[in-house]
């Protein structure tokens, strides 16, 4: 889901907003700007999902929560994750 997110920022960013403001087509930003919103409530919800689910420790939760602020953290935390979060059947 983090992927999904943070694609959804390079669209956003590159994509999008040259469009708004070079283009002079600010429905762009709207349509793409709506999306990239609602994955990253997915991701949120999926955050929560998967702390109950594979009972995530405070630390990774916390961690999960902190980097979805960071532009395309959440990227660079899938790197880190565990092979034992990953192996196991969400």
């Amino acid at each position: 889901m983090g992927l999904i997110e943070g694609g959804s920022l390079l669209v956003l960013v590159f994509i999008a907003m040259p469009l708004k403001y070079w283009a002079g087509i600010p429905e762009a930003v709207r349509l793409v700007g709506s999306l990239h919103g609602f994955f990253f409530i997915l991701y949120v919800l999926m955050i929560v999902y998967t702390t109950f689910k594979i009972r995530w420790s405070l630390f990774w939760a916390v961690s999960a929560f902190v980097v979805a602020f960071i532009p395309f953290g959440n990227m660079i935390l899938d790197r880190f994750l565990p092979r034992t979060f990953i192996a196991k059947e969400v």
